[in-house]
């Protein structure tokens, strides 16, 4: 109830929010605004929600699926220290990129992991650096339209799409749901494991897509516990419900993890922390609390792919290595013929469009 009441309040700055982008958009629109085109195929993955769509695993699965182009990452760097263009290394750290792009970095090594404010200046930096680059994914770039992405990727979760939402502050869209029609693929993320032909045909009805958009249906594939600490290295994980687990998130929307926890072991903590959280010495103190007030003898820690980018932080990971800490590894697979079909416009651009 508290919550409607103080969306009801706040309404008025969504409806004033929701102008200020219409008419940047509508500038770009009409070409007053200009969005520069690059020669190179440029692929942008983005959403109009505020976190929690998925969007990460997709840039991912793109990394993968092509791995036999050189391809560099393009982000903002969101919470980094540095400012303009940033290339990774071997000795980055979050710090210096953020935790998305610190991620790419950690598993793929071959990639080209950049950040920059402005995608312009970073990808004509990009081009000239390492001329060699064949492939561009611009990561949350679905509203930084100075750049014009051969094709443009937009990610919705199924469980609140962004029909059924409104603009910031009021709601979780950065702006208004028509912003959709820029995409040239929309993908329905984070949906069941079984989804039925029913559900995909009243999900596009809802969606109501252009003729020149199509729709890809994802969902997540958990992998294994991955251990991170020593103790855990040390530690055989019973595979039955016998253990207690506390889970510690710092993602946007960790219910979906939380569930797939709950249905594996039979007593589950959620020590929950804000997307993007930077641990600190209180926290861990507060995790270690956590853990130790967990039941039974049997019990471990489980963590995000993401949140370990942070956990691992030399001065937070010596003060967690006495905990059985892992993370779970996630992954996006499609369903039925939407893998094939979706790789093949991809890999079908990309080729049409690759340089010599």
């Amino acid at each position: 109830m508290l919550n409607k009441l103080l969306s009801i309040l706040l309404f008025p700055f969504s409806l004033l929010y929701g102008l200020i982008t219409y008419i940047r958009n509508k500038l770009y629109d009409l070409e007053i605004l200009n969005s520069v085109e690059f020669s190179l195929p440029v692929i942008s993955v983005g959403n109009l929600n505020v976190g929690g769509v998925g969007k990460t695993p997709h840039v991912e699965y793109l990394i993968r699926l092509l791995s036999d182009y050189k391809t560099a990452t393009l982000s903002r760097g969101y919470k980094r220290n540095t400012t303009g263009f940033y290339l990774a290394n071997e000795k980055t750290t979050i710090y210096e990129i953020g935790d998305e792009p610190m991620q790419y970095k950690s598993k793929f090594k071959d990639l080209l992991v950049t950040v920059d404010e402005k995608r312009v200046r970073g990808i004509k930096t990009i081009l000239k650096s390492n001329p060699e680059t064949k492939v561009i994914l611009l990561d949350d770039a679905y509203q930084h339209r100075a750049v014009k992405p051969g094709i443009n990727i937009l990610v919705t979760d199924y469980s609140k799409m962004y029909i059924n939402d409104i603009v910031l502050p009021s709601g979780r869209l950065r702006e208004w749901a028509i912003g959709s029609k820029r995409a040239d693929i929309i993908i329905v993320s984070k949906t069941p494991d079984i989804l039925s032909p029913l559900d995909i045909r009243r999900i596009k009805e809802d969606l109501k897509p252009e003729p020149y958009q199509e729709i890809f249906f994802s969902y997540t594939k958990y992998g294994e516990l991955t251990p991170i600490t020593e103790t855990a290295f040390k530690m055989v994980v019973e595979k039955s419900k016998n253990c207690s687990v506390l889970l510690v998130t710092g993602i946007a929307k960790p219910q979906p993890l939380f569930y797939y926890i709950k249905d594996k072991f039979n007593a589950v903590e959620h020590l929950k922390f804000p997307d993007h959280h930077n641990f600190t010495s209180t926290d861990i103190e507060n995790i270690k609390a956590s853990f130790n007030n967990l039941y039974g003898n049997n019990k471990l820690i489980i963590t995000t792919e993401k949140d370990l980018m942070r956990l691992s932080l030399p001065k937070i990971k010596e003060q967690i290595d006495e905990l059985p800490f892992f993370y779970l590894p996630i992954e996006v697979c499609f369903h039925g013929k939407d893998k094939e079909e979706f790789d093949t416009k991809i890999l079908k651009y990309v080729k049409a469009n690759t340089r010599s």
